[in-house]
């Protein structure tokens, strides 16, 4: 690794950056989602980055941690903690994509969530990915969360490998609604690691 590896929360500027991100972990899902929210004229990103220069919601740089090799941007976490209890309000109103991710996560109420981590390529397979999973774990102890979680395609082999390193087993699983030029079939899965502290967060 070129560089110092360095860890800092993100701030509004990182927003661009953050679109990127969040569409690789998403595997391009967060990108057709974008594209139904745009108006004429806007560009797909430009929707992500407005999202993420949000002061509120779960894709805001608010609850971002960004790693840095070198003063460049290589990875990040964006994660919080889900409410306990997890208020599913009403399905119909929620896409159909995006409906089995909300039902898996109203199965660990009080978990601290890992909404998106992700590596640019080029800044793979040197462990960046692991330091992020041991600050989001220090951030939910702080929290008082029982357990982290976190949500992947069953087809994933690497992100469930990165995950099965770090602790996580799997505890739930919904099936995935496929949208266009999506690869993967099967189910979204819900892993948890179970954390010290109060036994009945992220039951």
């Amino acid at each position: 690794m070129e560089g110092e590896l360095t860890f800092r929360p993100a701030t509004k500027a990182d927003a661009s950056a953050l679109a990127v991100l969040v569409d690789i972990a998403g595997e391009g899902l967060p990108a057709h989602l974008w594209s139904t929210l745009k108006v004429p004229g806007q560009s797909i990103l430009e929707v992500g980055r407005e999202r993420a220069a949000r002061e509120e919601g779960g894709f805001s740089y608010r609850n971002a941690i960004v790693a840095e090799v070198g003063g460049e941007i290589a990875a990040c976490l964006v994660g919080y903690r889900l409410d306990d209890p997890y208020d599913l309000g009403n399905l119909a109103e929620i896409p159909e994509l995006v409906r089995p991710l909300v039902l898996l996560e109203a199965k660990a109420p009080g978990s601290w969530y890992v909404n998106v981590l992700a590596t640019f390529p080029e800044f793979r397979r040197q462990g960046i990915g692991l330091e992020l999973l041991a600050i989001a774990e220090q951030k939910a102890l702080a929290e008082g969360a029982g357990a982290l979680s976190v949500i992947v395609a069953g087809e994933n082999e690497r992100a469930a490998r990165l995950y099965q390193r770090a602790g996580f087993t799997a505890a739930a699983r919904e099936p995935l609604v496929p949208f266009p030029g999506y690869t993967h079939e099967g189910d979204w899965i819900l892993l948890i690691k179970r954390l010290g502290g109060s036994a009945e967060s992220g039951r």
